[in-house]
C-alpha cells in the first residue's frame, strides 16, 4: 500500500508539471504567432522598408519568443536557467557538429537580407530553380514557380548558389529570332518587324528597336530582334509581338520555312 501511495505521490507531481508545460507552451505559441504577425504588419506598413526586412524581423522575433518559452516550460520541470546555460556550454561543439547545417542557413539567412539579392515578389533564379520570391526567413527562402508549385531552398544554398535576378531591373530587353526563306526579301521582312515593334506602346524608343540579318542557316534567313521593354510587360509583350509578326508575314507574302527532308530512292 505504501510502495503504491509513493508512486502515485510521485507520479501525480510530474502529470501536473506536464500539464502546466503544455499549457505554456500553447501560450507561447500563439502569443509567438501574434507577436511575429503585429511586427510584420507594422514593418511592411511603413514605405521606406523594404518587406523583406519585415519577414524576417518577424521571423527572429517568433523564434526568440519560442526559446523564451522553451526556458519556461524545462523551469517547470525544475531545470533553472542558469543550469540549462550551463549544459547548454557544455553541449555547445555537440549542437554545433549536430547543427552545422541549420547554423549556416541561419548565417546565410542573416547575409540574404543585409546585401539583398533578391526580395519578396521579384522572380530569380537560385542554383537552377527559378521561382517568384514569396517568403525569406531565418532559414528558408519559399518561391513558387509560375504554375503554382511552392519550392523551398535552404539558405545556405541559396547563398552558395548563382542567383540570376529576372526583376532587378525596372527594363528588360526582349530578342526574338524570325527566319524566312532565302528567295524572301530581308529588307521588307526586317520593315514588317520594326514597324510591329514601333506600334506597340509598351516598346520603348530609348534604345530604339534594333532588327538585323544574324545567320543564314540550313534553311532560313534569321532576323534577330531586340527591343526593351518594362521588365512586368516582357513575357505578354515577346508572345503577342511573335504572332504580330507571323501575321505581317502571312499578309505580306513573307514565308517562315521549316527543315525538308529529301527522300532518295536507289533502283536496281
Amino acid at each position: 500500500m505504501e510502495t503504491a501511495m509513493e508512486s502515485v505521490g510521485w507520479v501525480a507531481p510530474l502529470v501536473i508539471a506536464a500539464v502546466k508545460a503544455l499549457v505554456v507552451l500553447a501560450i507561447g505559441w500563439t502569443v509567438a504567432g501574434m507577436v511575429s504577425a503585429f511586427v510584420r504588419k507594422k514593418v511592411n506598413s511603413r514605405p521606406e522598408i523594404d518587406q523583406t526586412l519585415g519577414n524576417f524581423a518577424a521571423s527572429i522575433v517568433r523564434w526568440v519568443i519560442l526559446l523564451l518559452v522553451l526556458v519556461a516550460v524545462l523551469s517547470i520541470f525544475g531545470i533553472e536557467a542558469t543550469s540549462l546555460v550551463a549544459m547548454m556550454g557544455a553541449a555547445t561543439l555537440a549542437i554545433g557538429l549536430a547543427l552545422q547545417g541549420t547554423l549556416s542557413d541561419l548565417a546565410a539567412g542573416f547575409m540574404l537580407v543585409l546585401f539583398r539579392p533578391y526580395k519578396l515578389g521579384q522572380y530569380v533564379d537560385i542554383g537552377g530553380t527559378a521561382g517568384t520570391v514569396v517568403d525569406i526567413n531565418l532559414f528558408v527562402t519559399e518561391m513558387v514557380t509560375p504554375d503554382n508549385v511552392q519550392i523551398i531552398v535552404p539558405n545556405g544554398q541559396a547563398w552558395g548558389s548563382i542567383i540570376t535576378n529576372y526583376s532587378h531591373h525596372d527594363t528588360r530587353r526582349v530578342d526574338m529570332v524570325f527566319g524566312i526563306d532565302y528567295g524572301d526579301d530581308a529588307n521588307v521582312a526586317m520593315e514588317i518587324i520594326l514597324a510591329e515593334a514601333q506600334a506597340d506602346a509598351r516598346v520603348k524608343s530609348d534604345p530604339e528597336p534594333w532588327v538585323k540579318v544574324t545567320n543564314l542557316g540550313d534553311s532560313s534567313v534569321d532576323l534577330t530582334t531586340r527591343i526593351w521593354c518594362n521588365a512586368a510587360d516582357y513575357w505578354n509583350l515577346k508572345f503577342e509581338m511573335t504572332q504580330k509578326v507571323k501575321e505581317a508575314f502571312d499578309a505580306k507574302g513573307i514565308s517562315i520555312p521549316y527543315p525538308h527532308t529529301v527522300e532518295i530512292k536507289k533502283e536496281g
